[in-house]
């Protein structure tokens, strides 16, 4: 006999709940019931009434995080349903486009680099617990999506993203608890895809007519990405966000800045769990003119929205592939994001991120946060400097490390007001921190 007791494909067996909150569980059951939840851990029935369509949600409150196995049962007086192997832990939610969506064993004639070895080691993490949402297109906002947990078998994990398993995997190592990853993510998809209609009808460059239309592709329509496997996730409680997009909006880095701020707004106000940390990806390097400008763009995010991150990406790019391989960096960049800002820990999160430029005595004098040990990763003198005393007439400059902050000039500007660090699309950029993380490409004016 089919269950009474009905709950969305994301609360189900293996899945890990947010340490040490009141985390929400809803579904639907027979209408106006009594349901009943009794977590393992606690002994103690949880009791709330479905309404008269069958929908109810109540929160239960979860121990410290630990590697025991509980189970959840519920019911409505006539069915019972059990959830089974859950952990207690840290839940991230990872979200973005293709190259979150990049699993482990890559994608056709792009491999990920050392995946055979990671996939083998998988079954060695058991902690590790992984839900993919699947793609759906639905034009208003759904309360499901399909995606169950998995645990990371040598069958499960080559479907994983590999960065987001690399996030959870760098995590785990250091805070020794189960870490769970929600995983929803769409390739091609612009931001634009993950914000829902009533702000999208603000923007006057948004044709909201083409949405379920066949005159666009569907992944580069506005927010399909948001009702169907976005907002579904919503009432499930995190500890925050994860994103690697930008490639689908890279021609338009006046607006992204704006629209993502934007959606990281709104996300945290759906997700009603306060100031939620998000930490993103900036774009890698790659031979498209445009992608200087919107690296800068995300540079500047982060110095604008609050208790954000940015994983610096552009030297494991590749010249003529957007989707580079090495993952591994990109999951342990934004999880050292994680360690420091989040969980306290004595862990440098980033390389050297751009503070300020003075113009004085014929040269530059640029200060980083992240400064400490600044060098070169291959030894060789400080590159892809310039400098200018106008826009647009750029010269290759000399830089040197001088008392934390580092020197830019050139004997042909005297009076330099424009400084400009790795501004091209695929950058050789070799400015590296005392962590051996490097240094954003940045462009800085006189003011």
């Amino acid at each position: 006999m089919e269950a009474k007791v009905k709950l969305p494909p994301l609360l189900s067996d293996n899945m890990v709940l947010q340490q040490k909150s009141n985390v929400r569980i809803w579904g639907k059951a027979t209408p106006n019931s009594t349901v009943v939840v009794t977590p393992s851990w606690a002994n103690k029935e949880v009791k709330t009434h479905a309404d008269e369509k069958g929908c109810w949600e109540l929160q239960i409150t979860t121990p410290a995080a630990s590697f025991e196995e509980y189970t959840l049962t519920l019911t409505d007086g006539e069915q019972s349903v059990t959830l089974q192997h859950l952990l207690i832990g840290e839940v991230w939610l990872c979200a973005g486009q293709s190259n979150m969506v990049m699993p482990l064993n890559g994608f056709d004639y792009c491999p990920i680099s050392d995946s055979n070895n990671v996939i083998a080691d998988a079954p060695n993490h058991p902690g590790i617990r992984m839900v993919t949402i699947k793609p759906t297109v639905k034009l208003s906002p759904q309360e499901y999506a399909e995606g169950s947990w998995q645990q990371p078998t040598t069958e499960n994990a080559p479907k994983f993203s590999a960065a987001a398993y690399h996030y959870a995997l760098t995590l785990q190592r250091t805070l020794q608890i189960p870490i769970g990853v929600i995983t929803c993510a769409w390739g091609g998809s612009r931001v634009e895809g993950w914000l829902p209609k009533e702000i999208l009808q603000t923007y006057k460059d948004e044709d909201l007519t083409l949405i379920g239309s066949d005159k666009t592709p569907v992944y580069l329509q506005s927010m399909l990405m948001y009702n169907g496997i976005l907002y579904p996730c919503h009432k499930y409680t995190i500890k925050g966000f994860i994103w690697y997009q930008g490639e689908s909006n890279v021609r338009s880095s006046r607006t992204y800045a704006e629209r993502l701020a934007t959606m990281v707004k709104h996300w945290r106000s759906i997700w009603k769990q306060g100031d939620l940390p998000f930490y993103y990806v900036q774009l890698s390097s790659i031979d498209r003119p445009s992608w200087t400008w919107f690296r800068d763009s995300q540079r500047r995010l982060a110095q604008t929205v609050s208790n954000t991150g940015m994983a610096v990406s552009s030297d494991r790019g590749d010249s003529l592939n957007v989707h580079p391989t090495r993952k591994k960096e990109i999951g342990e960049r934004l999880a050292h994001w994680a360690l420091n800002k989040t969980y306290g820990h004595n862990v440098i999160p980033s390389g050297p991120l751009f503070r300020s430029a003075t113009f004085t005595d014929n040269a530059a004098y640029i200060t980083f946060d992240y400064a400490k040990g600044l060098r070169t990763s291959d030894g060789d003198p400080i590159r892809t400097f310039e400098i200018a005393e106008q826009e647009g007439l750029y010269y290759p400059a000399q830089a040197v490390v001088e008392n934390g902050k580092v020197k830019v000039w050139n004997d042909q500007v005297t009076h330099p007001k424009l400084v400009r660090y790795g501004w091209q699309p695929f950058t050789r950029a070799n400015l590296i921190n005392e962590a051996g993380m490097p240094a954003s490409t940045f462009r800085a004016i006189k003011e």
